[in-house]
């Protein structure tokens, strides 16, 4: 048995960043007495989530993501303190007009290890991200960490098979997704259930089809949009899913949550061995995933 702790933090959003970031740090050292090792935040957690309206002067949030940038040298603090890995979703500012997405993750020992830069960028009524975000252009990456091998894609890029296929082919043995996913006040009635349905049962299929296992940190509560729209009410429920797509276990819909989890790295070897998905990948035969549309 090869047991580890691994945490999910979700919270509301406060318009203050001092108040999230601190909220985010004391969540973060109620999961590591619960055990955790590893901790992933919710995507963008340090500010409410800004995308619902395009604001040019909302880039102002962004800050430099790098060994010495000054929010990663608080929580390496953090890290090494408490000997946690940290996956911590932030607004990249790169350049003047170049942002990004980014996770940056951090060892046990405080080391900033690097980051990843989110690939698939949507563009949907109050998830106006094409407007903030350039895609990324790290590649899939994978951390390998004091506890495990860890993969990190956000939040849209759970919709895509390509992205865990690769970054688990990488090695990863956990892939966690920074999210901030709910519901649009008037679509849920018709929609929002088979909405969320469709969110969890795609990354289980991840987990299933790569034998890894897979792990959502998801923003809760309502937030209005400042742009005069109804707002988005997240809808919370951060889970991790076993290698075999089982959900081991699921936070609150509406409660603030530090989601202390414990997998067993065991279980990717013996599943992998008993259905043997990566063995049996016909690769000389997709080359047609490389094309937009296989119509010619």
């Amino acid at each position: 048995m090869s047991k580890l702790g691994i945490a999910l933090i979700q919270t509301t959003a406060a318009v203050s960043l001092q108040k999230n970031f601190d909220k985010t740090l004391d969540l973060m050292a109620r999961a590591v007495k619960g055990g955790a090792k590893i901790i992933c935040t919710q995507e963008l957690f340090k500010s409410p989530y800004f995308c619902q309206q395009e604001s040019y002067d909302l880039f102002k949030l962004a800050e430099p993501v790098d060994a010495k940038a000054s929010v990663i040298r608080e929580l390496s603090v953090f890290a090494k303190a408490h000997k946690a890995v940290i996956v911590a979703s932030l607004f990249e500012k790169r350049a003047e007009g170049v942002y990004h997405n980014t996770a940056a993750v951090l060892d046990a020992d405080g080391k900033y290890l690097g980051k990843y830069r989110k690939m698939h960028i949507p563009d949907d009524p109050q998830f106006y991200e094409k407007f903030y975000f350039a895609p990324g252009d790290l590649g899939y990456k994978v951390f390998k960490t004091k506890y495990a091998a860890i993969g990190v894609l956000i939040c849209w890029d759970q919709w895509y098979p390509e992205a865990a296929r690769v970054t688990a082919l990488l090695g990863a043995q956990i892939i966690f997704y920074p999210t901030a996913i709910g519901w649009l006040p008037q679509d849920k009635a018709e929609y929002g259930q088979r909405q969320q349905t469709s969110w969890e049962t795609i990354q289980r299929s991840h987990a299933i089809a790569n034998g890894c296992y897979v792990a959502a940190a998801n923003r809760v509560g309502f937030e209005a949009d400042p742009g005069g729209q109804e707002g988005i009410e997240f809808w919370g429920g951060s889970f991790v899913a076993d290698p075999y797509g089982t959900i081991i276990k699921r936070a609150s819909p509406d409660k603030e949550e530090a989601l202390v989890v414990a997998v067993d790295l065991d279980v990717i070897a013996s599943k992998r061995v008993q259905w043997p998905f990566l063995r049996d990948r016909r690769i000389d035969s997709y080359g047609d995933i490389l094309k937009r549309y296989a119509d010619e």
